[in-house]
């Protein structure tokens, strides 16, 4: 028999805390051979991304550190190697994708430079080169207009979008081993479907071997050979994919899969699961938006003036009511998560919105304030919207300070109690964000928004970082806090069987407008547009025994928000198919 590509050996990491080091990853022994497909799946914080950063050698020593075990790559100890030889094996021959693509990108250099310098890293090329290698690889991760994108800079670009080039830079190499840490978390399930099937295309050309870290268990089916299920740092069971969801034999397994949510779970429910009840009829509108637009300048030229437009969001109505949740679902970029900055006051638009009956346009930063006591939201990137020089007690106890309405112990009881019920334990109250796992920032930050008891949620994909045990948790916690206050969630998410959980009416965006809208029941068991009908049909399911979907190289040139300056939207009237059901229809 061969050896193994990788085998780790009895692998632990220690982490320095004020009462003593702390082992996070206990004794992990792997084997990855070559071109299989390792899966580790596990709950936030098991341990899974310490144990990709050990093998990468980045972890942030002193604070951790390896402090045992071996990674034997090609006959050689990964964690024996100088910094010297390990950057030689950074990127050309182990690379990896991170979970969070926006603390992973250079905020000042462009995609472009970002790109270019990573093909070059291993490969020395004339600049013109690698930057045609740098489009080349926005061409195949599926994101459109690609050679304007290399002039862009990591904020320019929605989520999904950073999920993408940090997904091409780590597949520049073409490495032996690619460690994948939620490679998927932030994309629509179109354009996940397409990159996992292209990873594998891949895989397969060069005979690679990859690490998978992620929580959804359909993804794990649609690419695992084998996984590995972790708990507290340690291997809780291991076995090939088939054999593991048909026949787990450890008793958190069986409870990882059963809170797995399937989509067609709730077929023929009227209510999402956990709901007290119908939303009353006469409930008042919290938020309503009445022809939303949002576009962005695009400035070129020696005199920096306007050449093109980004048409982000184009003419979105909708309303949500007290104790009622509204999904927004669609693919990266398509607006969603601009159409919830908007309502916040946070980016330039046009239209009507409303918080409360209160009009928000034009107002300033004291005039929104008592708004914002009404409406809050949670950021998509857990770690960029929280201060990484503060303890979590203090970003979770600021929105109470800053409103007047607690401080002294009530203050310090109250962050305890938010702590409480979004699961986090509170000997992790003086933290800081850094200490933190991506799952747990998640949870830090639904902590944050719940403190002024607002009347309304702006949710952006708050629960795409969380493995599905404490997903269920906090989707029953939400849950629970709209039934006791009727507070009213606009849910922004890409994940299907999550929104058929939670949702009571779901809008679907593409390119800028909401293209189908209607109870859950309406959009999600008789979809009526072509665009939802591809959604659903790209939804993962957690069954390994089906056919693999083919990879099927996209042809043509992708769509784009981007217009010329004296580009004018066609009009869109919407058909009425029954009970609110609506469907856009070009005009």
């Amino acid at each position: 028999m061969t050896s193994p590509l990788l085998s780790v050996q009895n692998l632990t990491v220690s982490v320095a805390t004020p009462a003593g080091a702390s082992v996070v990853v206990d004794r992990l022994s792997f084997d990855l051979n070559r071109g299989e497909t390792l899966c580790i799946a596990g709950e936030s914080g098991s341990g899974k991304s310490m144990t990709a950063l050990s093998l990468m050698r980045l972890l942030p020593e002193p604070m951790a550190r390896v402090s045992a075990g071996k990674a034997l790559f090609k006959d050689k100890d990964l964690l024996a190697l100088s910094e010297v030889e390990m950057r030689a094996v950074r990127g050309r021959e182990i690379g990896m994708i991170f979970q969070e693509p926006m603390t992973s990108l250079n905020p000042v250099l462009t995609i472009g430079r970002q790109l270019a310098e990573a093909v070059a890293a291993h490969r020395p090329m004339a600049s013109s080169a690698a930057r045609a290698e740098a489009k080349r690889l926005l061409d195949i991760v599926q994101i459109p207009e690609a050679a304007r994108r290399l002039t862009q800079y990591p904020f320019e670009l929605s989520g999904g979008m950073r999920q993408r080039v940090m997904i091409a830079i780590a597949l520049s190499q073409k490495p032996d081993v690619l460690i994948a840490d939620e490679p998927t978390t932030a994309l629509d399930v179109t354009v996940q479907a397409q990159i996992l099937s292209l990873i594998r295309h891949l895989q397969a050309e060069t005979n690679s071997a990859l690490i998978l870290i992620t929580h959804d268990m359909g993804v794990v089916a649609e690419m695992a050979d084998r996984v590995l299920v972790m708990r507290a740092g340690r291997e809780v069971e291991q076995a090939p994919a088939r054999t593991l969801f048909a026949t787990p034999q450890a008793q958190y397994t069986r409870d990882l899969l059963a809170a797995v949510p399937l989509l067609g779970a709730m077929q023929g429910l009227a209510m999402p699961k956990g709901a007290a009840g119908e939303t009353p009829a006469g409930n008042a509108n919290v938020i309503e938006v009445d022809d939303l637009t949002v576009r962005f300048d695009l400035k070129g030229g020696l005199l920096r003036r306007t050449v093109r437009r980004v048409h982000a969001v184009e003419g979105v109505s909708l309303s949500l009511k007290r104790g009622e949740t509204l999904s927004l679902v669609g693919e990266s970029g398509c607006g969603k998560s601009t159409t919830g900055k908007a309502i916040m006051n946070l980016v330039p638009w046009t239209g009507s919105i409303r918080v409360a009956g209160r009009h928000t346009h034009g107002l300033r930063r004291q005039t929104m304030k008592p708004i914002l006591r009404d409406v809050q939201m949670v950021f998509q990137d857990p770690y960029a919207s929280l201060d990484p020089r503060m303890r979590v007690c203090d970003l979770v106890a600021e929105p109470l300070l800053i409103h007047g309405l607690a401080k002294g112990q009530e203050l310090d009881d109250r962050v305890a109690h938010l702590f409480d019920r979004v699961g986090l334990s509170r000997d992790l109250l003086r933290r800081y964000p850094h200490e933190f796992s991506g799952g747990q920032r998640r949870r830090i930050c639904i902590a944050r928004a719940l403190s002024l008891s607002p009347k309304a949620i702006i949710a952006d994909e708050s629960v795409s970082a969380l493995d599905v045990s404490i997903q269920a948790q906090v989707l029953d916690l939400l849950q629970d806090i709209q039934n006791d206050a009727g507070i009213a969630y606009l849910f922004i998410s890409h994940d299907m069987a999550v929104v058929e959980r939670i949702s009571h009416r779901i809008a679907v965006m593409y390119m800028g407008r909401i293209v189908e809208t209607g109870t859950r029941g309406q959009v999600l068991e008789n979809p009526q547009h072509d665009y939802t009908k591809r959604l659903l049909a790209s939804v993962p399911l957690p069954d390994p025994a089906r056919a693999r979907r083919a990879y099927i190289p996209y042809a043509g040139e992708l769509p784009s928000v981007v217009r010329d300056i004296d580009f004018v939207p066609m009009p869109v009237s919407y058909t009425d198919i029954g009970e609110g059901h609506l469907v856009a229809q070009a005009s």
